[in-house]
């Protein structure tokens, strides 16, 4: 588990969170040891000042007030009351300050404790070590409880409000970042979005200059293949017309030979016809919801009536409707079906599930021909890439890169797997929402 954010944008935001908790955090200590410790010291100091007038000349406890006691007791207002009679003026209510207490006993030359009560007026009472049994309350005006709290709001507002400023940044700053990640995803996939808006800083507005360069580029070179392979299928299906046409008028004594120039025609056109395949846009057709099962059911029943082999089916009644396209779909389920026919002889396997926790819906077609080695399996979506001599080497080796297109198109997956005896392909897609 990685507890520092990986994008961009939660790293700048962490960054300037972590900068302002530290300058947040030197503040607070600043105005703790450099203002509000010299200011309570200072009344520390005064109040043991007064505390020791109280007891002038009085080095054996508490008696009788001087002259100049009396004086000062009157003018300041303090009272000099024993523990009984104190706890009924308010100090069980007072609160200890242990600070104050070991500052105060500095001051006085032995153990004294210090307390404060809060109210309309603050107290400050203080246990003399020179009279153990008595209280003096001084009144303290200006003293309040809540010392802390105007700083500590002033630093959490300016906190919040300085992670606010640095969040907005931080996100005017991604966000051209993001779509230009969205964009070339788009690319990766066969698309070609708009061009990119030019936004953000200079280094943000070079790149983004570049992709659209880029992906113009790429659409060009797209656009030119497409036209290619145009023109590549209509020149040789015209002269293999032509060679058809040739073979039917040969004589009848030529009928093996005659076989065999069909074949090799029906051949080429089917070659020709999954060059062209690849190449397809299957994004021009419209996002439909279709029920998985009835394709697989459709497609199955179709070559069961051309190929007549037999098909065993295996469906979840619980599958729910899927977003694709279903032509396109239906292709990729053919393809599957036609190698699992090329490549087999017993029967074919064709199940479906729906993985209700990742919200997927998986189907599966299965035969019984020889497995392929593991490290073959991924290399197999290449394109005109063939499998080994297990499974043969006919066709033009589109097949399984066709299929991988149009799942990649639909955000799914799919996986060829040896499942002993037989050899597996799993398509997975997301239920589009």
């Amino acid at each position: 588990m990685k507890v520092l954010p990986r994008s961009a944008f939660g790293q700048t935001v962490f960054l300037i969170g972590s900068l302002l908790l530290i300058n947040q955090i030197v503040s607070y200590l600043s105005v703790v040891f450099y203002l509000f410790e010299p200011a309570y010291q200072q009344i520390n100091n005064l109040m043991a000042s007064q505390v020791k007038v109280l007891f002038l000349g009085e080095e054996n406890g508490y008696r009788v007030p001087t002259q100049l006691s009396k004086d000062f007791i009157q003018a300041t207002k303090i009272q000099v009351m024993k523990e009984e009679d104190a706890r009924w003026n308010g100090l069980d209510e007072a609160a200890h300050y242990p600070y104050f207490s070991e500052q105060m006993s500095k001051k006085l030359g032995g153990e004294a404790e210090v307390r404060i009560s809060h109210g309309e007026l603050s107290f400050f009472w203080v246990k003399p070590p020179q009279a153990p049994n008595y209280w003096v309350k001084i009144p303290l005006d200006g003293f309040q409880q809540k010392s802390f709290s105007p700083l500590v709001i002033y630093l959490v507002a300016i906190g919040v409000l300085s992670v606010a400023g640095g969040w907005v940044f931080a996100r005017q700053l991604n966000r051209p970042l993001k779509a230009l990640q969205n964009a070339a995803i788009e690319v990766g996939k066969g698309e070609f979005p708009e061009t990119l808006r030019e936004r953000g800083s200079e280094e943000i507005i070079a790149v983004t200059q570049a992709f659209n360069q880029m992906s113009a580029g790429i659409q060009q070179l797209e656009k030119d293949r497409n036209l290619l392979m145009a023109g590549v299928s209509h020149d040789l299906r015209t002269p293999l017309t032509r060679i058809r046409l040739a073979t039917e008028m040969m004589s009848g004594t030529d009928e093996f030979l005659k076989d065999g120039i069909v074949n090799d025609i029906e051949d080429m056109n089917a070659i020709i016809d999954q060059f062209m395949e690849f190449i397809r846009h299957h994004k021009l057709e419209e996002l439909e919801a279709v029920d998985i099962n009835q394709l697989l059911q459709d497609v199955a029943d179709s070559e069961n009536n051309n190929r007549g082999r037999n098909f065993n089916l295996v469906f979840d009644p619980e599958l729910p409707q899927v977003k694709v396209r279903p032509i396109a779909l239906k292709r990729v389920i053919a393809n599957l079906i036609e190698n699992a026919i090329r490549y087999s002889e017993g029967d074919i396997t064709i199940c479906s599930h729906y993985d209700q926790q990742n919200r997927k819906v998986h189907f599966r077609v299965s035969d019984t021909g020889p497995s392929i080695d593991e490290n073959d399996l991924e290399r197999l979506f290449e394109p005109f890439t063939q499998g080994d001599l297990a499974r043969g080497g006919e066709g033009s080796g589109l097949g399984l890169a066709i299929i991988k297109k149009i799942v990649d198109m639909h955000d799914g997956k799919v996986k060829l797997h040896n499942v002993n005896p037989r050899l597996a392909a799993t398509v997975s897609l997301p239920i589009r929402t």
